[in-house]
């Protein structure tokens, strides 16, 4: 039996991993639950899973939370709870930086949804997990689907790891409309299930551009060994290819719940209860390079990855803050990648020490907060 806190409970990720764990109660525990700001979730969830050990990162002002844990430094405490085996990290943002290192330096499985973990601080958080002999599994499809297929190899087998894209809803979009795509079109993803930001982040993508960061980082890789193909149906989720040319892929229907359950159950496996792959329907398996020109924000976490240092920390804060202010309506679709590239222009970067990348995160925040 797995003891399982979830940080980002009340979201997309976490509210699938909760149905997960309804599935395999004898191999799953649900021992806590933490959230941003939605305390009224948070208690339903807790009256169902019938725990006490909540956090919020913002509590309620109107209402008492001495039973919570508060803020990040309570969800670093939290982490460490002795009755705490595997740590899920689905808060979105670079916030869920310093609870998965505190989950690390506890000896914790650390089964992270939360790309910006290790776009800000890559380094920090691998030589962390390193120290500490813990375990990190990657929950995203892809870095999931590269995980298992990697296992056909050694590490310094791999020549090039594919990351696959759906595309978003924009793919065949006519370029010159760009400017008046609107927040409920970007909502609309073709395939997957999944949280507002990440959504856009999927539309722009930039969540691709994390994924290749954060797969440098997973894998050991050089940035020249990660590629991106579109696959509109995403049912391929990673490739990868070993120095003897075979490539390697994983394939399954796009369901969050599956990388989800095997991070959580690794290295073990046992049967999802969801829907088999049947390659008969689905028919084609097509893929294709990404434009540069749709896909802009791609183009700049490249350039991040490639300045190194704080600069990834400061492209990841600028993106939250242009999608949040798009979600609010207050700047175009457009206007993100324009926004994020402004703030890394504007960024001298400096060697990625955990107080530097945070610094570096704070700073891009402020910036461009007080330009839009």
């Amino acid at each position: 039996m797995r003891r399982v806190l979830v940080l980002g409970s009340t979201g997309s990720i976490g509210k699938q991993t909760l149905e997960v764990a309804r599935r395999a109660p004898q191999h799953l525990q649900i021992v806590g639950l933490a959230t941003y700001c939605d305390y009224k979730t948070l208690q339903a969830q807790a009256a169902e899973w019938q725990v006490s050990l909540l956090g919020l990162v913002e509590p309620p002002a109107n209402e008492p939370h001495d039973h919570l844990y508060v803020g990040v430094e309570g969800l670093c405490a939290m982490v460490q709870r002795d009755e705490v085996d595997v740590v899920v990290v689905a808060l979105g943002g670079a916030i869920a930086l310093l609870p998965t290192l505190a989950a690390l330096e506890a000896g914790k499985t650390v089964a992270l949804a939360t790309k910006e973990v290790l776009v800000a601080g890559g380094a920090i958080v691998m030589e962390t997990a390193q120290r500490h002999n813990a375990t990190l599994l990657p929950i995203d499809s892809e870095h999931s689907g590269a995980f298992q297929a990697m296992l056909a190899g050694k590490p310094d087998q791999v020549a090039r790891l594919i990351l696959t894209a759906s595309g978003g809803p924009f793919r065949t979009r006519p370029l010159e409309t760009f400017d008046t795509i609107t927040v409920a079109e970007a909502l609309q993803h073709p395939n997957w299930s999944m949280g507002r930001k990440i959504t856009v982040d999927s539309a722009t993508m930039m969540n691709k551009g994390l994924e290749v960061i954060e797969a440098q980082w997973l894998f050991g890789l050089r940035l020249e060994q990660v590629e991106v193909l579109i696959h509109p149906q995403s049912i391929v989720h990673a490739l990868v290819e070993f120095v003897d040319g075979s490539v390697v892929a994983q394939l399954s229907v796009p369901d969050m719940r599956l990388p989800i359950q095997y991070a959580l159950l690794y290295p073990e496996r046992i049967d999802s209860q969801l829907p088999r792959l049947r390659l008969e329907q689905v028919g084609q398996l097509t893929f294709e390079t990404p434009d540069p020109a749709r896909y802009t924000c791609l183009a700049l976490a490249y350039e991040a990855a490639r300045i190194g240092g704080t600069m990834p920390a400061v492209m990841n804060a600028a993106n939250e803050v242009a999608v949040r202010a798009f979600l609010n309506e207050q700047i175009r679709f457009t206007d993100i990648p324009r926004w994020v590239e402004a703030t890394m222009h504007a960024h001298t970067p400096a060697p990625p020490t955990l107080e530097n990348v945070l610094a570096a995160d704070a700073w891009a925040r402020a910036w461009l907060t007080a330009r839009l």
